[in-house]
């Protein structure tokens, strides 16, 4: 047995059961070597979209995503979805095979290109230690929740591999403990406070945190958010404002700006989330609670800082509380969360053209015309919000936002590794032109792999965000516009059912495809009116 097969074997037995990727001459017997182990290899068109379908079906499974792919350039490829995950904290492991001979065409500092976009390097240096540095780059990524990028040798790749591994002795996963006076802080702050609100993030995305802060929010009477990433974690709650920030409803950035109190749970309390500090109260007191100490404060002052464990820090919180109150939670507030709460329930005046739609009209239709179990993956652009906000999802795993390092062009392919993870819900993507463009390469994928996803791109035939931003000051936008381009017709050569639509009428053969097999996918090329930027973007270009 030669390294490579024996690194493959390694990593299946760790736990890897979904690999990403291309082949290459490089990772070619790696590659195979876990599939003859029992992992699914899946082959992307592009070394980027494979990274981040694996981004994706990490984010989607709570497992170590792993991408293979080939030296130099192979990896240089992956660098825009290494970055995305990297800032992501997703758990992701690259196998990268590599050159040492300097004069190789294949040669570039492949560690120094890791480190540039904030993952972390390592390389398997020697036959005899391979497995264990192999596996060793396996529980890192998986125990601190970082990218990180492993760097196999083509010459250690083909040596003979040691009949008895050295393997590293397993680091137990230590669940952080808040301290008792940080407990006894944060419940102080939330006993002051008569308009609670609880911000859940990214460190919130389980059953335990989920539960846990529920239980407590209605012991406080506090009300429940989510930043974009953690969307549909509270869906279904009375008492859930959706998301908090450019995203939020106008009722949701009403009472979140009402609040005396705003918890952020595993959540940043970034720019994105909190408006740039512009939704919160100038008099509300912050509390932030993350595994992270560094986290803590990094985005915006806190009053209360409490490093530990979002389940256990809320089990704790709750059980030093004392008895229930309604707080926040009274009648006409939920009323008025039940019939304001989400953007379906605000009035549009459709801008409807006969020509284009508009996309507040499309979203809302396909809302209604979707089955409720499905998974969303947007790419980044000015039509974003339509589809993050309009489209319901039934829980956090029902909705991927790959936008950390707001990319365009990953959408598909987040929607792919989402959709990998989850069967049984039909995948959407929604996709500016652009981004749909961009990654046109994955279409193909999507097809060949007999995923009956349905691709909406909303079609601007522009770079939205450039034109709605340098537009008003009088600039020339026309580089960042183009003619029109058919979509529909590009998808149908891939083997798509597809659709243009202009008018919400044109979206009957859609609902046909719902109700029928779905043994294709199907491509919306939707006609979208972009006569002004969408409402979260105008939010956005305040921080310019």
């Amino acid at each position: 047995m030669d390294v490579a097969e024996a690194v493959g074997r390694a990593l299946v037995a760790e736990g890897v059961r979904q690999v990403f990727g291309l082949v290459g001459s490089g990772n070619f017997h790696l590659t195979n070597a876990v599939v003859a182990a029992g992992a699914t290899f899946t082959a992307a068109r592009h070394e980027a979209g494979a990274t981040t379908m694996a981004d994706a079906w990490a984010r989607t499974t709570d497992e170590v995503g792993v991408v293979t792919v080939h030296q130099g350039c192979g990896f240089t490829n992956t660098l825009t979805g290494l970055a995305e995950a990297a800032k992501s904290r997703t758990p992701l492991l690259v196998l990268a095979a590599a050159v040492t001979d300097p004069t190789s065409n294949f040669a570039v500092d492949q560690p120094a290109l890791a480190s540039a976009v904030g993952a972390l390097p390592r390389t398997v240096t020697s036959p005899a230690t391979a497995v264990g540095e192999a596996v060793a780059a396996y529980r890192l990524a998986r125990d601190e929740r970082r990218a990180v990028v492993l760097d196999l040798p083509l010459g250690v790749q083909a040596a003979p591999a040691p009949a008895d591994p050295v393997l590293p002795a397993p680091v137990p996963v230590v669940v952080v403990q808040p301290g008792d006076a940080d407990v006894q802080a944060l419940v102080a702050a939330v006993r002051t406070a008569r308009r609670p609100v609880f911000v859940a993030g990214r460190g919130s995305r389980s059953a335990a945190a989920r539960d846990a802060l529920r239980g407590l929010a209605e012991r406080c009477g506090a009300l429940l958010a989510t930043s974009a990433v953690a969307r549909g974690l509270f869906a279904g709650d009375p008492w859930s404002l959706d998301v908090s920030g450019g995203f939020a409803t106008d009722l949701a950035a009403e009472l979140i700006g009402d609040a005396d109190l705003v918890v952020g749970w595993g959540c940043a309390l970034n720019g994105w989330t909190t408006r740039h500090g512009r939704l919160l109260h100038p008099d509300a007191v912050l509390a932030q609670v993350d595994v992270d100490a560094s986290a803590l404060g990094r985005h915006r002052p806190v009053d209360v800082a409490v490093v530990g464990d979002v389940a256990v820090t809320a089990t704790a919180v709750a059980a030093a509380w004392g008895a229930p109150r309604a707080g926040w939670r009274v009648g006409p507030v939920g009323a008025r969360i039940a019939a304001e709460g989400r953007w379906t329930d605000a009035p549009v005046q459709d801008t409807s053209t006969g020509d284009r739609v508009d996309p507040r009209v499309l979203s809302g239709a396909l809302d209604a015309l979707l089955p409720a179990e499905r998974v969303v993956g947007v790419d980044s652009g000015n039509f974003m919000g339509y589809p993050s906000m309009y489209l319901a999802v039934p829980d956090e795993r029902g909705f991927c936002f790959t936008q950390a390092f707001q990319s365009v062009g990953l959408g598909l392919a987040t929607t792919i590794g989402a959709a990998l993870a989850q069967l049984h819900r039909l995948p959407v993507a929604a996709l500016g032109d652009g981004g749909a463009l961009m990654g046109a390469s994955e279409l193909e994928t999507v097809v060949r792999l007999g995923l009956p996803m349905l691709v909406v791109v909303y079609d601007a035939a522009a770079y939205g965000a450039e034109v709605h931003h340098f537009g008003p000051d009088g600039h020339d936008v026309g580089i960042a516009r183009f003619p029109d381009t058919d979509l529909a017709a590009l998808a149908r050569g891939l083997g798509y059912e597809a659709a243009t639509v202009r008018t919400v009428a044109d979206l009957a053969p859609v609902a046909d495809w719902v109700a029928g097999p779905r043994t294709r996918p199907f491509l919306v090329d939707a006609k979208v009116v972009d006569t002004e930027p969408s409402w979260w973007l105008e939010e956005a270009f305040r921080a310019h």
